[in-house]
């Protein structure tokens, strides 16, 4: 067994698209439109044909006191393995993003947490060797 699929509940799927992968750098798998959203997903350019990330409409009434208590709490909806996060902090700062959490060392692990502008905290990590 193995893991297909993950995803990410956001409030716009165009900005999602544009944020996942002109920001954060994913590509664009597949874009399928389903009434009035579409099965809109991208990868890793490291693993194109690896896990897929969902752009997942935030359509569900529980979706969004969900997401607001997560925001509300500072708890990352998901978290995304970087081989540097002060190095990728940084590149993303250049580019606009706001940080919830400025590069933590914990040990073994580095974390730094984002708002990914669709209603989500992410998290990027690196745990060393």
């Amino acid at each position: 067994m193995r893991i297909n699929l993950a995803s990410v509940p956001v409030d716009d799927q165009d900005r999602a698209l544009r944020f996942y992968t002109e920001v954060l750098g994913f590509v664009k798998k597949h874009d399928i439109p389903l009434g009035e959203h579409r099965w809109l997903t991208v990868v890793s350019p490291q693993d194109p044909d690896g896990t897929e990330l969902v752009l997942e409409p935030s359509a569900h009434p529980a979706v969004k006191p969900f997401k607001e208590a997560l925001v509300a709490d500072g708890i990352p909806y998901t978290s995304f393995a970087v081989d540097d996060v002060k190095a990728e902090h940084e590149r993303l700062r250049g580019l606009g993003v706001r940080f919830t959490q400025e590069p933590v060392d914990m040990g073994p692990v580095t974390t730094a947490v984002l708002d990914d502008t669709c209603g989500n905290l992410i998290q990027i990590t690196h745990q060393a060797g």
